[in-house]
């Protein structure tokens, strides 16, 4: 039995491995000219709360919840989860380049949880990405980004001109899925969080409208 389940476990190891290894590259596109030099992601910008219904899945330990998003000046964002009957479980401010943690429940006070979600929401909450390299494809306008040794590659469906994808990818392998589903620039109602190489996904659900 011992050896089984270590047998499985290193399947599974090189398995993940080989899949974190792969090099991202995007599939039956053409470049375009560059008719867009920067790429806004708008979906946070209003001075409204973003109220979502939360589910996080870590390693197969389920959190669900409220999660609130609320602008508090122009670079901070604060977000706020709570249990469904309205106990605050992790209370933080985030901006680019700074990060406040305000309050935690003692359970979710770990390190690798606290930083998975200050690295999330950084890269959720960006606003700005200069535009290096433009393509399309049969359903979508791609947009590729560079920022140190990350590259973004950003979607925006060609009917309706919104963003419905951010890939994160680092040293040119996929780290995170960002995707979106919305109706207006300002606001998506179902967001997914998908990382690659790491058993960690966040899904939010509308639950107020905004603006």
């Amino acid at each position: 039995m011992r050896r089984f389940l270590l047998q499985n476990f290193l399947y599974s190891l090189i398995f993940l491995l080989f899949v974190s290894c792969k090099t991202y590259q995007l599939t039956d596109v053409k470049p375009i000219p560059n008719s867009e030099k920067t790429v806004e992601n708008l979906f946070f910008s209003s001075n409204k709360d973003y109220v979502y219904k939360c589910q996080m899945e870590v390693y197969g330990n389920d959190i669900s919840g409220i999660l609130i998003i609320k602008k508090i000046s122009d670079s901070t964002h604060r977000i706020v989860m709570t249990t469904d009957f309205g106990n605050k479980m992790i209370d933080f401010e985030i901006s680019e380049n700074d990060f406040k943690l305000n309050y935690v429940l003692p359970d979710l006070d770990k390190k690798m949880i606290i930083n998975f979600l200050k690295n999330d929401f950084q890269e959720l909450l960006r606003k700005n990405y200069s535009v290096n390299e433009s393509f399309q494809d049969n359903l979508s306008y791609i947009f590729t980004s560079k920022m140190g040794n990350k590259i973004y590659y950003l979607r925006k469906n060609s009917n309706n001109k919104l963003l419905s994808q951010i890939v994160v990818t680092k040293n040119k392998k996929e780290k995170i899925d960002f995707n979106f589903e919305a109706k207006t620039p300002t606001f998506a109602e179902k967001i997914e969080i998908q990382h690659k190489d790491f058993k960690i996904s966040i899904k939010l659900f509308q639950i107020t409208e905004t603006e």
